[in-house]
C-alpha cells in the first residue's frame, strides 16, 4: 500500500531538493510513498493571489484566510480516497516525538497544512485540522520545515523505505531510550579506539554493552526521557 502525503503550503518549491533524495526520494521512487504539493495561493478569490489579510480587533501580522485554505483541502480530497487526515503544524500542537511518528505512520493518508506569517483563521483550526503538531518550542518563519522533517520521519516508518528493518529499532527513542554510542574504522585514530568489547566477536556481550550505554547516554543527557522510560517498566 503507497502512503499519499498532500503538502498544501505557499512555498511549493522549497520542498523539491528534500523530496527528491535520500530515503524520502527513494522510498518515492518504489512507490512506498506518493507526496503532492498544492500551493495554497492557487485557490485565492481574486486575481492577485491574496491568502492573507488584517487579524480582527487588530494587531501585528497578517493571518491566513478561510476561503483559500479549505477550498485547497477539498480540492486534493476529491483527487483521491481516502480523506485523510488533516494535520496543522503549529508551535501551538503536540509536540512532534518517535510515538507520534509511528502513529502518522499507521495512516493511509496525510494532509500537511503549512502556514506562514501570524498563522492561521481560527475556523481552519476548529473546523479543518484533525491534529495540530509542532516540531518544538521555537518560532519558525513557517510550517514547511516542520512539515519536511515529519515527511522524513514518517516515510522511513513504512515498510520497505529502508534497507535494513532492523535499523528503525535500533535508533534513538525507537525504545525510549537514546542509541547507543557506534564505531566504524579505523580501530584507532588519533589516539581514540574502538572500545574492545566491539571487537570480540560476542554478539551477547555487545548487545548488553549496547543496552548498558543506551541507558547511561540517556540517563544523563535526557533525563526526562529516562523518567519516562522507568515508568514503563
Amino acid at each position: 500500500m503507497t502512503m499519499r502525503i498532500d503538502i498544501l503550503t505557499l512555498f511549493p518549491d522549497m520542498f523539491e531538493t528534500v523530496l527528491g533524495a535520500g530515503i524520502v526520494g527513494r522510498a518515492i521512487s518504489a512507490g512506498i510513498a506518493e507526496v503532492k504539493l498544492t500551493n495554497i495561493r492557487d485557490f485565492a478569490d481574486n486575481s492577485y493571489g491574496t491568502v492573507d489579510d488584517a487579524t480582527y480587533g487588530g494587531g501585528p501580522g497578517m493571518v491566513i484566510m478561510c476561503g483559500p485554505v479549505f477550498k485547497a483541502v477539498e480540492s486534493v480530497r476529491a483527487e483521491a480516497e481516502p480523506p485523510g487526515i488533516v494535520v496543522l503544524l503549529t508551535p501551538q500542537g503536540r509536540r512532534m516525538n518517535q510515538e507520534l511518528a509511528t502513529e502518522l505512520a499507521r495512516q493511509e493518508r496525510l494532509i500537511l497544512l503549512a502556514g506562514r506569517y501570524e498563522g492561521f483563521d481560527e475556523r481552519i483550526r476548529e473546523s479543518l485540522a484533525d491534529v495540530e503538531i509542532s516540531l518544538g518550542d521555537f518560532v519558525l518563519s513557517g510550517g514547511e520545515i516542520p512539515a519536511m522533517a515529519l515527511v522524513d520521519s514518517v516515510v522511513r516508518l513504512l515498510p520497505g523505505a529502508l534497507g535494513e528493518p532492523e535499523s528503525i529499532t535500533e535508533e534513538s527513542f525507537s525504545d525510549g531510550l537514546l542509541e547507543y554510542p557506534q564505531y566504524t574504522r579505523p580501530r584507532e585514530f588519533r589516539g581514540m579506539c574502538v572500545p574492545d568489547v566491539l571487537l570480540n566477536g560476542d554478539h551477547a556481550k555487545i548487545a548488553d554493552w549496547r543496552a548498558r550505554q543506551s541507558a547511561e547516554r540517556t540517563k544523563h543527557r535526557r533525563p526526562d526521557l529516562w523518567e519516562k522510560y522507568k515508568k514503563k517498566e
